[in-house]
Order: C-alpha cells, then structure tokens, then sequence
C-alpha cells in the first residue's frame, strides 16, 4: 500500500531526457555506456550515470520544424537524447547523413560553442532519425525526496554506433566506460562505484536480456508510465517504493541503502 499520498503532488519537474547507449558483444552481456558525474555538479554528483541532460529551448524549436509524427514533448526529448550524449560522450546516435567521426566531432563542437543542434545539422547536412531511439522509461522524483533538482527524465535505448568511439566531457563528467549491468552493480555493492536509485533500478532491469533486440523488445513490452517512487512500511521498516508492472524486477529497497541525489 502507498503511504505517501498524491496530495499536493502537482509540482513539476524539468524535462530531461538520458540514454542507454547499447554496445552487442558475442562472448557475454552488452556493454552499456556509464558516465561518472563531478563531484561539484548539482544533481547526482560522483555518481554512475548513463549520457544526458535537460531538454532545451533549441531542442524544442527542431521538434517543430520536422516531421516525426511524435507527441511535440516526446520529439524534443528524443532531439535532448541525442545532443546531450554527443555534448558527453562525443557519439553520433540518432544521426541520419554522412556521419563519421570527423563529423560528430565538428557537431560537438559546435554545440559546445553554444550553437543549436537545428544549426549544427544545417551546417553539416544531417538529419535526425529519432526512430533510433527506443523509448524504456520515465522516472520523476517525488516531492517529499526535496531533490536539489527536480527532472522529468524520460529514458531510451539506443544501439552504439560502429566505428566512433566515446570520449568524456570534463566539464560536467570525470570519466565514461563500457560495462555490463550487472559488472556495473557489482562495482557500487563493492563500494567502487556510486549508483542513485533510479539509475540502480534500471540497471537491474537491463541486466536481465542478452542483447539489445531483447532490451528493445522488453521495452516495447511494457508502458512508459512516469514513476514516482514513494516511502512505504515494510516488515518494519521504511522502504522507497515503484510500481511493480512495468518490468522492474526489484521494485523497493530499505530507505537506509537509498542514494537519491
């Protein structure tokens, strides 16, 4: 039973968008691409995160001049997807055109001069595919959680692409690597790492399939419903709480172990 109320809870969050970027391999699980926060950034710092950020005004504006035949919110999210793991990890998912590694550099650059991703295509003859990305989640923390910053994230699966290769941001990240799910949890048991709650529930859930076919029919699965946790008694004690039917295979965890922000 929910013991936090819905009252009041009306507050909203910034759009966000973040991807797991899927690498197949032939002798395991795939590799997914982890980011690890600064130490002085806001939101999650220190942390093992998958590339992402918040939706912009720009990433908005190239929603309304193509033709996706998305919900206008959902294209920008996509567009957010896209930019912001360019902007973190220097790879071109989401592109449609000549696209190479010369190529993506010079996007990134340009964005990072602070140049739209509307114009950075112009200018470099690309296109976005959004049917790239595969929408998996939606997460948003509720209010009694006081995060620092509140986003409405909107999560998607995406397949790395061939013959780039990823490289850090070090404005607002310290170091990226390709990992497995489940080698990346067993880093945050061991102490090596840390994982916030939203990140760590998805982790387990992607640790479950073998390739990314099988993460994308997964996701197809189940509904992309907004998931705001809440704080339930359980056997005595207080447990932070999600839905248990949109594919999560652990769907609480004892207050006490939470990271949250």
């Amino acid at each position: 039973m929910n013991t936090e109320t819905d009252a009041g809870e009306t507050d909203m969050g910034r759009p966000a968008a973040t991807v797991v970027i899927v690498r197949d391999r032939h002798d395991g699980p795939p590799d997914l691409l982890m980011v690890e926060r600064a130490s002085t950034m806001a939101f999650a710092a220190g942390a093992l995160v998958f590339p992402g950020g918040a939706v912009d005004e720009g990433d908005h504006a190239l929603a309304r001049r193509i033709d996706h035949g998305l919900e206008p919110d959902e294209a920008a999210g996509r567009i957010a997807a896209i930019r912001e793991t360019i902007e973190e990890s220097g790879l071109g998912i989401g592109l449609r055109g000549m696209v190479d590694a010369a190529t993506v550099l010079r996007l990134r650059d340009g964005l990072h001069d602070g140049r739209t991703m509307g114009e950075m295509l112009d200018r470099l003859g690309l296109d976005v595919a959004l049917d790239a990305l595969t929408p998996f989640a939606r997460w948003h923390p509720a209010p009694f959680e006081r995060a620092r910053r509140v986003f409405d994230t909107r999560f998607y699966l995406a397949r790395a692409p061939e013959g780039q290769v990823a490289s850090v941001d070090t404005t607002e990240n310290v170091r990226l690597f390709w990992s497995s799910a489940a080698d990346t949890l067993a880093r945050a048991d061991a102490g090596e790492a840390q994982v916030i709650f939203p990140t760590r529930r998805n982790l387990e859930r992607l640790a479950l399939h073998a390739d990314h076919d099988a993460l994308v029919a997964h996701a197809l699965a189940y509904p992309v419903e907004k998931v705001r946790p809440w704080r339930e008694e359980r056997d005595g004690e207080t447990h932070l709480c999600i839905p248990d039917h949109l594919g999560y295979p652990v769907t609480s965890e004892p207050m006490r172990q939470v990271r949250r922000v």
